[in-house]
């Protein structure tokens, strides 16, 4: 059984299999796969319907938590990774600053011009972001993914579709909490 798979549905709190698999940067298929010997394991459920998706049993988080600290153990990392959340948490509240600035932007489309700036914002505090995600990535290498998923929200809200700056699953903003998430559940801190 996979830890990323585990780890990302922890992180994202529930989910169905595309949106996980997009956190694992992994195949659906076998994401998919996995899910199942998670579920059979009794550590992930599945709830059917529009609303539904994977999510994590009492037991799953408690193995979550359990390999996760095993991994940060064995790479030695724990150092490292409490540096880079410190280095996270100053970039942290510009995020929400940036989050509260584009929902308070003017009028229904927007400005142009307010939006190119608030824009131009979150991609000069993505630079900064990118060099804490490096960090991360290698004292442990699943947090690569962070910086693939925060740069292709950023280009597509560059590129026209901005409600991938906060609007959507997939947007800067849910990806940020997710790494969030991960940082406070990596290192066993409670949120």
């Amino acid at each position: 059984m996979s830890v990323p798979v585990l780890h990302a549905l922890r992180c994202m709190g529930f989910a169905e299999s595309p949106r996980i698999a997009g956190a694992c940067g992994a195949p659906e298929a076998e994401v998919e796969s996995q899910l199942i010997d998670l579920a059979v394991a009794g550590l992930v459920t599945r709830t059917p319907g529009g609303f539904g998706g994977w999510g994590l049993t009492g037991a799953g988080k408690r193995e979550d938590a359990r390999r996760v600290h095993a991994e940060v153990e064995a790479a030695g990392a724990r150092a490292a990774l409490t540096a880079g959340y410190q280095r996270f948490l100053v970039l942290n509240p510009e995020l929400l600053d940036l989050c509260s600035a584009w929902h308070l932007r003017p009028g229904a489309a927007g400005d142009a011009g307010y939006d190119a700036r608030v824009i131009g914002r979150f991609a000069d505090l993505d630079r900064r972001a990118a060099a804490v995600c490096r960090d991360l990535s290698a004292a442990l290498p699943r947090f690569a993914t962070y910086r693939v998923r925060l740069g292709d929200a950023l280009a597509r809200a560059q590129g026209g579709e901005v409600e991938h700056l906060t609007d959507s699953m997939t947007s800067y903003h849910s990806v940020w909490f997710q790494w969030h998430e991960d940082l406070l559940c990596t290192l066993g801190i409670p949120r």
